[in-house]
């Protein structure tokens, strides 16, 4: 039953679904069976309802060398700038994105103002005091955002949706939308975020004068025991009458880039994840290393594309130095370029 609901997604994310003509025509809904999300594309050899997260003992082991984290040396980790929102607000065209930090980017483009999956809290985790802790502070201090229009959330894993930063945001302005893919709204709203719309794939919603549609991914999600992948992760993508903006959540590299670069692209700018790669084994499905990162971004017809999602956190094995120089090579290897591929110090803003 999973395999033939996986194949008609992967059938409907390339011709779209005829019966629901407020989808976007070209992306299908996220195949589910009882409640239970599921990847329409893996990769070869891999059980589309369950990607592949290595052996046990690539697993145990991983887990192992993580109660260690807080000994391990920050040597590498990303430099970090004082933000200066006087600067931001005088880019011309106002057209901005600056890296506070992991995934966490603020946009200012078409006149909206936005976060994507925010994190301010130092360690993400069901019990902060254990977990993976944070290298580099916030690029910006919460207290010192502009108002933020709306946000949008990739996945409800702890570093890309971390309720204490939700909770401060929506404290800080009310009116402040939050955007999640389906089955995420009830957390929100549990913890008192009650400005919270779920977005399946393929569906859109106008906000603050741009579109913002919410894309596939190749991952999972699962803050408990008990609710593996019962909750939507995904990518998204934020278009205005001037700019067009993407943002592959947290994800593997899969063929759906192609389609949403065919039917939402060229975009302006791509924020793509590069880290949290090693071991290969047991990251290879839902982490695309530097080298993807690239191919994602030219797969999604991006101008220039910045690196997120590595240095910040102490998340996996490779060097925190590693991924960036990685990206940079990769995007000359790959016809990109180097002048294409962002590198941003956290609390660095740049115009595209």
């Amino acid at each position: 039953m999973h395999q033939k609901i996986a194949a008609l997604g992967l059938m409907l994310l390339f011709f779209g679904s005829a019966s629901d003509a407020a989808r976007n025509p070209a992306i299908s809904p996220a195949p589910q069976d009882d409640g239970i999300f599921s990847n329409p594309i893996a990769q070869a050899g891999e059980d589309a309802d369950h990607l592949d997260h290595g052996s046990l003992g690539v697993r145990l082991s991983f887990m192992l060398r993580r109660f260690a984290t807080n000994f391990r040396r920050a040597d590498g980790a990303p430099g970090r700038i004082i933000y200066d929102s006087t600067a931001f607000d005088a880019l011309p065209g106002n057209h901005a994105v600056t890296w506070i930090g992991h995934s966490t980017m603020l946009l200012q483009m078409d006149g909206a103002v936005f976060l994507t999956d925010p994190i301010w809290s130092k360690v993400p985790s069901p019990i902060p005091p254990i977990g993976p802790r944070r290298f580099v502070p916030p690029g910006i201090a919460l207290e010192d955002l502009p108002v933020i229009d709306f946000v949008v959330i990739s996945h409800n894993h702890y570093d890309h949706l971390d309720l204490p930063t939700l909770r401060d945001l929506a404290e800080r302005s009310p009116q402040t939308l939050f955007l999640v893919p389906l089955g995420n709204a009830a957390l929100l709203r549990k913890a008192g975020v009650t400005n919270v719309r779920e977005l399946d794939w393929g569906q859109s919603v106008e906000v603050a004068g741009v579109t913002v549609h919410c894309l596939p991914a190749q991952h999972w999600s699962k803050r408990s025991l008990t609710d593996s992948n019962k909750s939507l992760w995904s990518s998204w993508a934020v278009i205005g009458p001037e700019r067009r903006f993407y943002h592959a959540g947290d994800t593997g590299y899969f063929s759906g880039f192609s389609a949403i670069g065919q039917h939402l692209g060229p975009f302006d700018l791509a924020a793509v994840p590069i880290g949290a790669y090693a071991p290969r084994a047991m990251m290879r499905a839902s982490h695309m290393n530097p080298e993807e990162a690239v191919t994602a971004a030219l797969d999604v017809k991006a101008q220039a594309a910045v690196a997120m999602h590595f240095g910040t956190f102490d998340l996996s094995d490779e060097p925190l130095s590693q991924p960036p120089l990685r990206f940079v090579e990769a995007a000359i290897g790959q016809g990109l370029g180097k002048q294409r591929a962002w590198v941003l110090k956290i609390g660095e803003s740049r115009q595209f």
